[in-house]
């Protein structure tokens, strides 16, 4: 079951100037948000909280990075919505059984959480991603 918007997830050339823009759009505490880099998807990653939600700034680690692809193509701005759940495994052959597909099986993301994307060719070309706290 889909349990809460997990995070909104932005893409950027530079993770320090993004991260002093959206300090001062969201009136955010520096010692709130967290950074960490992601070796599954090449990034460095901040989350900014804003109530039970975070805002994901993502910032590629290479140029073979996804996210590198992602702002050759479009540039710096919206990438993915995250949507949490109990039970990725479950929501995963939910998803299967109405024709959705995923893009890989479930793996290890940010912020200790397991994650898998679905295709965006079949969800409005709107990038949506599953996650999941490690127990």
């Amino acid at each position: 079951m889909i349990r809460k918007i997990d995070h909104i997830a932005i893409a950027v050339q530079n993770l320090e100037s993004a991260l002093e823009t959206f300090r001062n759009v969201l009136g955010c505490d520096a010692g709130a948000i967290t950074i960490e880099e992601v070796p599954s998807e090449n990034v460095r990653v901040a989350f900014i909280p804003i109530g039970e939600t975070k805002i994901e700034l993502l910032q590629p680690l290479s140029d073979d990075s996804p996210i590198s692809k992602f702002l050759l193509k479009n540039g710096d701005g919206m990438h993915h919505i995250a949507l949490q759940t109990d039970n990725i495994a479950a929501e995963t052959e939910r998803v299967a059984s109405v024709n959705l597909s995923t893009l890989g099986a479930p793996k290890d993301g940010a912020g200790g959480k397991r994650i898998v994307f679905l295709h965006p060719k079949e969800t409005n070309r709107v990038l949506i991603e599953f996650t999941e706290k490690h127990s």
